[in-house]
């Protein structure tokens, strides 16, 4: 490697770091949960999408374990070679009688499933029409496919359906609208109910990423569709996040979907299948959702209560209903000195600037979960009363 290429690179880091969007990664000692341990200190954990607390749940533990003693560590193969056991087919018909589709195909990640979802299913005569706010895998996945594309203003209807008509004058063969059900840096849920009545109109397909929803959003838990009482025809997702916070993803759609699926997504073809601890403690975190009313409720209990709390103390945050509360700061610098207070104060959270989020809108993500007491709540909220107070923001 040369000296002139090391030279860009470490000048291209040092930009970063002026800038103040340096990423930092913080050392976790125990489990995952509403406490945790960082170095040697305990911090309130306010910034993991651990949105049910199931993450260090004994049953999921313990049916890991079990597993490996059963199934084995590792399948060592993908899935078409000698990489499927029984295990993987039953968990992806349990995802989808979950989801309330036809089948459901297992990734390595959300990110891989949205990866490999467009680039199968459109060709050059199709179209595909994208929420500005889409995650950055919808994002990836629709550049490696040839459909034509188009992108809509957030949650702007107006633009969504002039972008249907722009789509059908240009002659698009197939139609298919891209949308987070939660836009994950907002909290911000889709409005369903509207892109699914013009996709009705159009004759477009709509597609779904559930993964800050599934869990804990709508009847059951099965998501922002069931939330608002729609049919969507692909929802995307993951076991990464309420369903125990591992690793995994999936696609659940029409059967045909699936199965075209199997033979031509990449991801899914040349990255091993997920091990059978993950898969089995999947299985298991499902029954704790759909039994998990109890989790649902003090879920939103708390999101209420936290949400209260910071605007009592004089924050800006964006509305919403959803327990990702954002608290707005703007500038990049900002973000990452209150989060740097923040844990000295005993609170865990990130900083989201530049790239993930536009130049200027910078903020502290907190997020909710049903494992955090009353007690760490009144915590957090004094270090954020104390913080806010040190970096300027609130009186």
């Amino acid at each position: 490697m040369t000296k002139a290429f090391l030279d860009h690179i470490t000048d291209t880091l040092a930009e970063i770091d002026a800038e103040g969007m340096m990423k930092r990664e913080r050392l976790i000692t125990t489990p995952q949960g509403g406490e945790i341990e960082v170095g040697t200190r305990e911090v309130i954990n306010l910034c993991a999408n651990n949105y049910l607390g199931l993450a260090d749940h004994p049953d999921l533990i313990a049916t890991a374990k079990e597993a490996m003693d059963e199934k084995g560590f590792g399948m060592a193969s993908v899935r078409f070679i000698c990489g499927t056991q029984d295990i993987h087919r039953e968990l992806e018909q349990k995802l989808a009688s979950f989801l309330g589709h036809d089948d459901s195909i297992l990734f390595a990640a959300c990110f891989d499933a949205n990866g490999g979802l467009f680039e199968p299913l459109l060709g050059p005569e199709d179209a595909v029409i994208s929420d500005a706010l889409n995650h950055a895998s919808i994002i990836d996945g629709i550049r490696l496919c040839k459909a034509k594309r188009y992108r809509y203003a957030n949650s702007d209807m107006d633009d969504l359906e002039a972008k249907l008509k722009q789509a059908r004058d240009d002659g698009a063969r197939f139609i298919m609208i891209a949308t987070d059900g939660v836009f994950s840096m907002d909290g911000y849920l889709a409005k369903l109910p509207e892109i699914t009545a013009l996709a009705e109109k159009y004759e477009a397909l709509v597609m779904v990423d559930d993964c800050h929803s599934t869990g804990f959003m709508g009847p059951k838990g099965a998501g922002t569709p069931a939330h608002y009482g729609v049919k969507v025809d692909i929802v995307t997702g993951t076991l990464g996040k309420a369903l125990g916070g591992a690793i995994g993803g999936y696609i659940a759609g029409p059967q045909a979907v699936i199965d075209l699926l199997r033979q031509r997504a990449r991801p899914y073809l040349f990255s091993n299948s997920l091990p059978s601890s993950i898969v089995m403690a999947g299985m298991r975190a499902l029954e704790l959702v759909e039994q998990g009313d109890d989790l649902r409720a003090q879920l939103f209990e708390n999101t209420a209560y936290w949400r209260a709390g910071l605007e009592r103390l004089g924050f800006d945050l964006l509305p919403g209903e959803h327990p990702i509360v954002p608290v707005m700061l703007g500038e990049a610098q900002l973000a990452q000195d209150m989060a740097a207070r923040l844990f000295e104060e005993g609170v865990y959270v990130s900083g989201f600037f530049f790239p993930v989020v536009p130049r200027g809108q910078a903020r502290i993500r907190t997020q909710m979960n049903a494992a955090l007491t009353r007690e760490q709540l009144d915590r957090a909220l004094k270090a954020f009363e104390v913080a806010g107070k040190a970096c300027g923001l609130i009186q």
